[in-house]
């Protein structure tokens, strides 16, 4: 099977979403199968729209080799008029990997309709999905009603190594000092970091805790200067450090030197990290919007907590920190259901099925 893999940037840049694209492609291509990675550049969105009307990209995305099209979503702004020419030049199949979806995020009317707008034009242009959640498949087709083939292959999160065992998870939460609460995401506005630092500041004053944050601090320069100017503001800068982008196997290090992964996103499709979270041992605090309790039940391994809502987080935060044996046995319990998780091959092996079925059957 030949795939062409269309992406915004390359693959090297640290997300969940292309994490996910890094993995099906190496997956692709240990089963024979040829794959051509097609990089456009990142573009503010509206310039991105303006690249349904390039003649070259036109040239270049209808003369790929490819028995099957896939599709970043991320890249949907520069693709949702270009695929209806796509279907009538050269016609084969078109799948999209959704990772996430623009008007599932708080945003001004107007720019919620242009996103709308045009997401579900992108959506009507395609032949297939491959979604990382149950959760996205119903808000894609709430979006774009239709009957064309879909395909939900979760996550895996055994990429990171398994190094915390129930005697480590026990000596982890027993011990003195702070709690520790770490978020891995990059710092945007959808992530809700600001409304995790507004809850710690609920917090009684004289419990002790620390926040470490890892993610990018480029992605969003404005918002990381408002973050940082809130948690002055708050008096939290001696309890909040923001570590920027880490390598894997330090991501995986800090994991299992902390207790509590909170991260309160206004939407997120399922959450890697949640699961890498949980394979260290750690419960996890996440959203009620979106898939995160597909992969726990929420007061067994950790809360989910409605986006934006500072004093839900803030009472969840709460239990951790002034009940230890919860702690405990939430802690054990997520680190054992993570063992019940799919691996990322027996998840790609889904992606790559559908995908071989659909490339025959077109």
């Amino acid at each position: 099977m030949r795939v062409a893999l269309v992406i915004y940037g390359d693959l090297s840049f640290v997300s969940g979403g292309f994490l996910y694209d890094r993995r099906l492609v190496d997956y692709l291509r240990g089963r024979g199968d040829e794959v051509e990675i097609v990089s456009l550049p990142w573009r503010a969105y509206p310039r991105g729209l303006l690249d349904n009307f390039s003649p070259a990209l036109r040239r270049r995305l209808a003369g790929l080799r490819a028995d099957i099209v896939l599709q970043d979503g991320l890249a949907h702004p520069s693709l949702f008029g270009l695929n209806r020419h796509l279907r009538k030049v050269r016609p084969r199949p078109l799948v999209s990997l959704v990772h996430h979806l623009r008007t599932c995020e708080e945003e001004p009317f107007g720019k919620k309709h242009l996103y709308r707008w045009v997401e579900r034009r992108y959506l009507d242009s395609l032949d297939g999905f491959i979604y990382p959640s149950r959760a996205l498949r119903r808000e894609v087709e709430k979006l774009a009603p239709g009957s064309r083939p879909g395909v939900v292959a979760h996550p895996g999160g055994d990429h990171l190594p398994r190094c915390a065992g129930p005697d480590d998870i026990s000596q982890r939460v027993k011990r003195g000092g702070p709690l520790e609460i770490v978020a891995v995401a990059n710092l945007i506005p959808r992530k809700g970091l600001h409304t995790l630092v507004a809850a710690l500041a609920r917090l009684p004053a004289g419990e002790p805790w620390r926040l470490r944050i890892a993610g990018s601090l480029t992605a969003d320069p404005a918002y990381v200067r408002s973050l940082r100017r809130r948690i002055a503001e708050l008096g939290l800068a001696d309890r909040v450090n923001l570590l920027g982008t880490l390598a894997p196997e330090d991501v995986s290090d800090l994991l299992n030197h902390s207790q509590v992964l909170a991260v309160p996103a206004w939407f997120e499709a399922l959450g890697i990290v949640f699961l890498e979270a949980m394979r260290a041992g750690l419960p996890v605090i996440a959203s009620t919007a979106g898939g995160a309790g597909e992969i726990f039940t929420p007061g067994r391994e950790g809360f989910l907590v409605p986006p934006g809502e500072v004093a839900a987080l803030a009472d969840c935060l709460r239990i951790f920190l002034t009940d230890r044996s919860r702690l405990m046995e939430m802690s054990l319990a997520a680190w054992e259901r993570s063992g019940a998780h799919p691996t990322w091959d027996d998840s790609l092996a889904r992606a790559r099925r559908f995908l071989v079925d659909l490339s025959r059957t077109s």
